[in-house]
């Protein structure tokens, strides 16, 4: 045999040699291929169990009236995507005095991509009497991007009571945004001692106007309207119930997002 055949040859061993060690490797990483494609395939799983925490207050104002007065309404939760607890606080300060404070403590969890259910208790913590209530309603995000909750409260004198509230932010500019919002109060009986009256007790609407210098903190101005009525509970209006009464004032507050 010639040397050129001799080296053909050998060439050709050494190709099959190699192709035969390289095959059982390339087998082994088709298989993890199809295996990762089998479990995953668009990508690895996202975590959903990892908890997270977010505080936001909607409200920080100062309303100018007849009796200047400050308002607060903010929100936290901490928990899973699919499970949180949530802490709401509002109410006002009024020369010196706390009225209409809400505080509740929510159970929360998800029953569609835009809307939670939520159960607890709420506590009517100010100057008045105190009152306890069960608490049960949903909140999330409606068609055309209304932010909406509803919650029905049972008490423990016997009351029932529903909130509704609802905003919207309209983008003017990326930074520049106008808010609509509105809360309604109700009631099935009057409750003297809270000072509150049967029916749609408290009504508070506004319109402000924020800019976000970050979108975790955005100043703003508005104008706000708001009709308390007491003299269904045939309760006498004090000076204070006559300041936080109603009517139109100016706004100017802090939205802030922790």
């Amino acid at each position: 045999m010639s040397a050129a055949h001799t080296g053909r040859l050998g060439a050709a061993i050494l190709l099959t040699a190699g192709g035969l060690l390289a095959l059982p490797r390339a087998h082994s990483q088709g298989l993890g291929a199809t295996a990762s494609h089998a479990t995953a395939p668009f990508g690895p799983a996202m975590e959903d169990d990892r908890p997270y925490a977010h505080v936001l207050f909607h409200e920080l104002e100062w309303r100018a009236g007849p009796t200047d007065r400050f308002r607060w309404d903010g929100e936290g939760w901490i928990g899973t995507d699919t499970q949180r607890l949530w802490l709401k606080s509002e109410g006002f300060a009024l020369r010196g005095r706390v009225v209409d404070g809400d505080q509740e403590l929510l159970y929360d969890r998800p029953i569609s991509p835009y809307f939670d259910l939520q159960g607890g208790l709420r506590y009517d913590l100010d100057s008045l009497a105190g009152r306890g209530w069960a608490a049960f309603g949903f909140n999330g995000l409606a068609p055309y991007f209304f932010e909406l909750s509803a919650t029905l409260y049972a008490s423990d004198a016997g009351h029932f009571a529903m909130k509704l509230r609802a905003s919207h932010d309209e983008l003017l500019t990326q930074r520049l945004i106008l808010q609509p919002l509105v809360e309604i109060n109700a009631y099935t009986r009057p409750d003297v001692p809270r000072g509150v009256g049967a029916g749609f007790s408290d009504l508070d609407v506004g319109l402000r106007l924020r800019y976000e210098i970050s979108r975790k903190l955005a100043p703003y101005l508005g104008v706000t309207w708001q009709q308390t009525d007491r003299a269904a509970a045939h309760v006498p209006y004090t000076d204070i119930d006559t300041a936080s009464r109603g009517g139109w004032r100016m706004a100017l507050g802090l939205r802030a997002w922790l």
